[in-house]
């Protein structure tokens, strides 16, 4: 039984870590032949702003459940609104799976350590 908990307390903190680190590698698109330094820092670095946001997440949530939990659907939520109809479906379910799936799981943990009613 301690086993399954500490797999469950791990298991959200770990998967939110490696999506931060799955985004980074559509940051890499900005390293193009004929731009300039700057232009590719400033361009990598607003390409990774989901990533140092997931980051946050991770920080915030360490132990406080609910953040996870909150962060993770209202990101998720938020990525579909925002970028409506713009891609194919499996796009959606590839970038708000992982956080809804994060979000139930931070959210099993919270209420398994008695924090939620």
């Amino acid at each position: 039984m301690k086993a399954s908990r500490n797999i469950l307390l791990w298991a959200p903190r770990l998967l939110l870590i490696v999506f931060a680190l799955f985004l980074v590698i559509f940051s890499f698109d900005v390293f193009e032949e004929g731009k300039g330094a700057m232009e590719i820092g400033i361009a990598f670095v607003v390409h990774n702003i989901p990533t140092l946001i997931f980051g946050l997440v991770v920080f915030a949530a360490w132990r406080r459940e609910w953040i996870g939990v909150l962060s993770c659907l209202v990101l998720a939520v938020a990525y579909i609104i925002w970028f409506r109809g713009r891609f194919p479906l499996a796009v959606y379910f590839i970038m708000t799976g992982p956080p809804f799936v994060i979000a139930a799981l931070y959210g099993v943990n919270w209420k398994l350590r008695g924090h939620a009613n």
